[in-house]
């Protein structure tokens, strides 16, 4: 794929190569860098132990620009997953052990093959995780999407960075807090996040500013106590995520200067505790052109897993293929095991300061 300089919202983020050369700039890091970490407590390296779940990035068009967004997704990206891409994703499922199908974005709903893709996995026996930013609901042209989900009993994995509305729309942009609560009242209304229900309904909270996440089970209890009380909702489980220093949230940093001061917190929270339980050792992502990377983020830094000289693709892949396989890293991933940790299903480890 083409590197290209692109333009959000008046700053300018650098290509996939800069944001590595950043990254990789001893000089801006000097406590040490993520490989000397994990080599702090007695691994050379990571390498995959087995492969659950199929993370799927449909593409970064979106009908949000949130200021901590990985992807740099917005509502003027054309990447988007064609059919035929798709459908090797479905003969991938069919072929493989993968248990869950997790599909992100952008808004994945956005992407005309999203129906497609859930119906085919739920048929193939696999769950299926929808990461919804919630206002897709109450959009025009999608709002059958919450029977459709119940339908197919997809969880879903809601974007709900602060349960004040003041610190929700200063990440996520003016009104996104109100339309968030109401998508919220249609799933529960359909069984989502109800008490004997399986229908799946988790949220996720992103820090504001530079903050490490708090402790995932306090702030859930936080977040249960205000939603129920203040609007009479209700939701399965919180789940606390690291701004990962990538794509918007990483120019963001350079822009105010940031950079280092995040960065050397980053280092300073290493918990080794967290390594053990990082996503990227029993999952895979796929971007939307089918080629493959050990993770979302590395997705976005174009750190492609290769075979010899040739980017892996979706077509070409047997889940045997993965195991045991060394994993691709640089000093974002970092932001996975500050603190308490962080991946796509929350905290890793309950020990681990969120300051």
């Amino acid at each position: 794929m083409k590197l290209q300089t692109l333009q959000r919202s008046g700053s300018l983020l650098a290509p996939a190569k800069k944001q590595l050369a950043v990254l990789g700039d001893a000089n801006r890091i000097p406590a040490g860098t993520f490989s000397r970490q994990l080599q702090s407590c007695g691994r050379l390296q990571l390498t995959r132990s087995s492969l659950q779940t199929l993370q799927v990035n449909v593409g970064k068009v979106c009908n949000q620009t949130c200021t901590h967004c990985h992807v740099d997704a917005g509502p003027d990206r054309r990447e988007s997953m064609s059919a035929d891409t798709a459908g090797q994703v479905v003969d991938f499922l069919a072929r493989s052990q993968v248990t869950t199908l997790d599909i992100t974005g952008g808004a994945p709903e956005m992407n005309p093959q999203f129906r497609r893709l859930v119906s085919s996995a739920r048929d193939l026996g696999k769950s299926v995780i929808d990461r919804c930013n919630l206002t897709i609901l109450l959009a025009n042209g999608f709002r059958d999407l919450p029977e459709f989900l119940a339908r197919h009993a997809v969880n879903v994995v809601a974007s709900l960075p602060c349960y004040l509305e003041e610190n929700c729309d200063a990440q996520r942009g003016a009104g996104v807090f109100d339309q968030s609560i109401s998508a919220i009242r249609l799933l529960n209304e359909l069984g989502y996040g109800q008490p004997a229900s399986e229908l799946r309904l988790d949220l996720v909270y992103n820090p504001v500013g530079l903050g490490l996440p708090p402790d995932q089970e306090k702030l859930e209890e936080a977040y249960r106590e205000q939603l129920s009380s203040r609007f009479g909702i209700a939701f399965n489980r919180l789940f606390t995520i690291t701004n990962m220093p990538v794509s918007r949230f990483l120019d963001d940093l350079l822009r105010q200067g940031m950079y280092e001061q995040y960065m050397q917190k980053l280092i300073e929270s290493f918990n080794p505790a967290t390594v053990d339980g990082l996503m990227c050792r029993s999952l895979v992502s796929v971007d939307w052109n089918g080629y493959l990377y050990d993770c979302d983020f590395n997705q976005m830094l174009e750190l492609a897993l290769m075979d010899g000289a040739k980017p892996m693709h979706i077509s070409e892949l047997e889940g045997c293929d993965l195991i045991e396989r060394q994993i691709e890293t640089a000093n974002h991933c970092l932001g996975c095991t500050a603190g308490s940790g962080s991946s796509c299903t929350g905290s890793l480890s309950p020990s681990g300061d969120g300051r």
